[in-house]
């Protein structure tokens, strides 16, 4: 099928294909942020190496098991860990000398190159909701998603300026088989956007048949010698991982591609109720999972992750934007930088059922402890409704507004010549105003970040515009990004052989809903 894909991509092109990318709309899609702004920290040097102890003694004393995983049983017996049926001791800092092999931060490449992003270092990349099985808009209401909603999603993302990726699974498609669904998805993300993509985890065949798209795409020789796919491998906690998550690790670390590592903590319940404790473990968890990345091939890419929601003691229900969840979060980016890793936490968390105004309040909460955490992959940025059950395409096009928040947020405070402002208060002097000076003609443009979204007309013309609240300009805000949406342009010698390996892939196997 490479060979296939070689021959189409050098026989395409001419003339028509140079047209095509003339005539393609321009979209701006900014920059990942670089952050000038510090990080937040709420531990101290003694409560961080208290919390590192403590997870080398759950390594060592208690361990980790690895259910249905015989050759991951194998390789650590091999590493010199304590085997034990199932259940894998680590000696006190074993994992940890493993783990030193994992890069610090790497390029996960895009098919545009000028969409590329640096995950690591001061850098933090911006990706969609992740995996709800319902949609929400203010027309349908609450629905199962299709393919169809999942291409909505993808277009949205790629009209979004501040958001840098693509995303994975962004909702379900319920309407196609579970076991041919991944083929969908990712042709989506490959055809309908140039922007960083995510690969299927699902299934370990899955993962490999990513792999293999994305040769199509990039070409084999370009995936096998650099990072393409950021997936997500989830850990069961407590202290578990499944031959699922760890099928799809090996694939994806075998073949040089990014994986996030990434407890799913829902303190109470998963994880102890206090901070310390729930820190304790989700180390733990992670040193193991990226620890036995390396042991698949010392070097591959890896992000130390930490999903950690709160838990409403009356009702069970997971609970979002919460005080307990940011000090965890917090800690978490301490932990992961003394490690060297990159991070992966929060997004636009919310446990409302309509973008209402806990919506906004649990997400400005949690979109702000992201940015101030030192997050640098940010999985669910924008999207999320429902505790992560609903991928809502209104609060889609709200959160993405206020990533641009962000980025505005993490240039920091400037104090050159022109942002210290002395002649334009030499010119307006006592009593004056600025709006006419000359220092504000020279800068009112790049000013103030300026939301494309939200309503600031006075009172008279907003009702005389129909009084309008969020959800419905941001519906109207929709429409407008869908109806200028353009696919970005593709080579048609490799769109053709993704189309043909999704059709042969998918007619060699029988519909499975399960």
């Amino acid at each position: 099928m490479a060979e296939v894909a070689a021959r189409r991509r050098s026989r395409s092109g001419g003339g028509a294909a140079r047209r095509a990318e003339r005539s393609a709309v321009t979209i701006e899609t900014a920059r990942y942020i670089e952050r000038n702004i510090p990080d937040f920290e709420v531990l101290t040097e003694e409560a961080l190496e208290i919390i590192e102890t403590n997870a080398e003694t759950v390594l060592e004393e208690i361990g980790v098991n690895f259910v249905n995983t015989p050759a991951a049983l194998e390789r650590w017996r091999a590493a010199g860990a304590d085997v034990q049926g199932e259940r894998v001791r680590i000696p006190r800092g074993l994992a940890r000398k493993l783990a030193a092999t994992a890069p610090a931060r790497f390029t996960q490449h895009a098919r545009n190159p000028a969409k590329s992003v640096e995950i690591g270092g001061r850098n933090l990349v911006l990706a969609p909701v992740y995996g709800p099985p319902f949609v929400r808009d203010a027309e349908g209401g609450r629905r199962y998603a299709t393919i169809e909603d999942f291409r909505t999603f993808v277009k949205l993302g790629q009209m979004s300026k501040w958001l840098h990726h693509s995303g994975g699974t962004i909702c379900e498609p319920t309407d196609i088989p579970v076991n041919k669904r991944h083929y969908d998805m990712l042709l989506a993300h490959m055809t309908l956007s140039d922007k960083p993509f995510m690969g299927a985890v699902t299934e370990p065949s899955r993962a490999q048949d990513s792999v293999d798209m994305a040769g199509i795409l990039f070409g084999p020789d370009f995936v096998r010698d650099n990072t393409v796919m950021t997936s997500l491998i989830n850990i069961n906690s407590p202290l578990t991982f499944d031959e699922t998550m760890m099928g799809a690790l090996e694939v994806y670390a075998a073949n040089n591609q990014a994986c996030i590592i990434s407890p799913f903590i829902v303190g109470g319940a998963m994880a102890p109720v206090s901070v310390a404790g729930t820190l304790t473990q989700v180390l733990a968890e992670v040193l193991a999972g990226v620890a036995y990345s390396q042991l698949i091939r010392p070097g591959a890419p890896v992000i130390f992750g930490a999903f950690v929601t709160s838990i409403d003691m009356n009702s069970g229900a997971p609970t979002f934007g919460t005080p307990e969840a940011s000090q965890i979060t917090y800690g978490a980016g301490q932990l992961a930088r003394r490690l060297g890793l990159p991070y992966r936490s929060a997004g636009s968390f919310c446990g409302s059922k309509l973008p209402d105004a806990q919506a906004a309040y649990e997400t400005a909460n949690s979109l702000n402890m992201g940015l101030l955490s030192g997050v640098n992959f940010m999985l669910h940025a924008c999207g999320w409704l429902e505790g992560g059950l609903v991928a809502s395409f209104e609060k889609f096009v709200m959160d993405a507004d206020q990533l641009g928040a962000l980025h505005k947020m993490a240039e920091g405070v400037s104090c050159d010549a022109n942002a210290q402002a002395m002649d334009a208060i030499r010119e307006v002097g006592p009593g004056g105003h600025y709006l006419g000076c000359a220092h504000t003609q020279a800068n009112f443009k790049q000013a103030f970040w300026r939301s494309e979204l939200l309503d600031y007309k006075p009172f008279e013309t907003w009702s005389e515009e129909g009084g309008r609240d969020t959800v419905l300009l941001a519906q109207a805000r929709m429409r407008k990004l869908l109806d200028s949406y353009q696919a970005p342009h593709l080579d048609p010698g490799i769109h053709e052989a993704l189309t043909s390996y999704v059709a042969q892939r998918k007619a060699a196997m029988s519909d499975s809903f399960t």
